[in-house]
């Protein structure tokens, strides 16, 4: 029994949201669909701030130019995430008293 493999196309077709997803469609006819609050900016913004997206990157990268948000299909077909910021963790006080020394 034979396969056919079609070529698959990760451009970006068209982008646009549900009340918790994220989809986009891809020139091959895929879609994409990711929770919304794994991209916290594009959680957090407007209705319109979402719908002024840009195709960039040769047509494999979105970009929201209000938002400062890049993310590319391959980052999404991966399902990647946005990364969170690192949680500090608070000084100790040998730590406190070594950032001290060094000040004075």
């Amino acid at each position: 029994m034979g396969t056919l493999a079609l070529t698959a196309d990760e451009r970006v077709r068209d982008v646009r949201f549900s009340e918790d997803s994220l989809i986009v469609a891809l020139m091959d006819g895929r879609t994409i669909s990711v929770p919304l609050e794994w991209y916290p900016r594009l959680a957090a913004a407007t209705p319109g701030e979402r719908r002024n997206w840009k195709i960039g990157a040769a047509g494999y990268g979105i970009h929201w130019p209000e938002l400062d948000e890049d993310l590319s299909t391959e980052g999404l077909l991966r399902g990647a995430p946005a990364p969170r910021p690192k949680r500090r963790r608070p000084l100790s006080t040998q730590g406190r008293r070594r950032i001290r020394a060094k000040l004075k």
